[in-house]
């Protein structure tokens, strides 16, 4: 079993950068990825990484701003956020699949980390 352990979330200015990681254990998988949820909005799907190859895919609210990577050998997954606005204030989820495919779906993802709180001050 998969298990997921987030960190880095905090409270950081409108424009600010912040490094979410995301530790994983376990079994293997194909794919990890990060959503967030937001008070009254849907879960968003932010970033995804194929960890086979490092390709990368990014929802349309977070490119050109965000960063995913990948380091093997510590079998953790980063999001780098840069130009942070408050719309981005959130709890962002770490989550790891067994496929690639349909990568935006949340349940393609079975395992999910507890969460970290992202908050974005105007």
């Amino acid at each position: 079993q998969v298990q997921l352990v987030e960190s880095g979330g905090g409270l950081v200015q409108s424009g600010g950068s912040l490094r979410l990681s995301c530790a994983a254990s376990g079994r293997s998988f194909s794919a990890m990825a990060w959503f967030r949820s937001a008070p009254g909005k849907e879960r968003e799907f932010v970033a995804g990484i194929r960890w086979s190859d490092g390709d990368r895919y990014y929802g349309d609210s977070v490119k050109g701003r965000s960063t995913i990577s990948r380091d093997v050998a510590k079998t953790t997954v980063y999001l780098q956020m840069n130009s942070l606005k408050p719309d981005d204030t959130a709890v962002y989820y770490c989550a790891a699949s067994r496929s690639w495919a349909q990568r935006v779906m949340d349940f393609k993802y079975d395992i999910w980390g507890q969460g970290t709180q992202v908050t974005v001050s105007s």
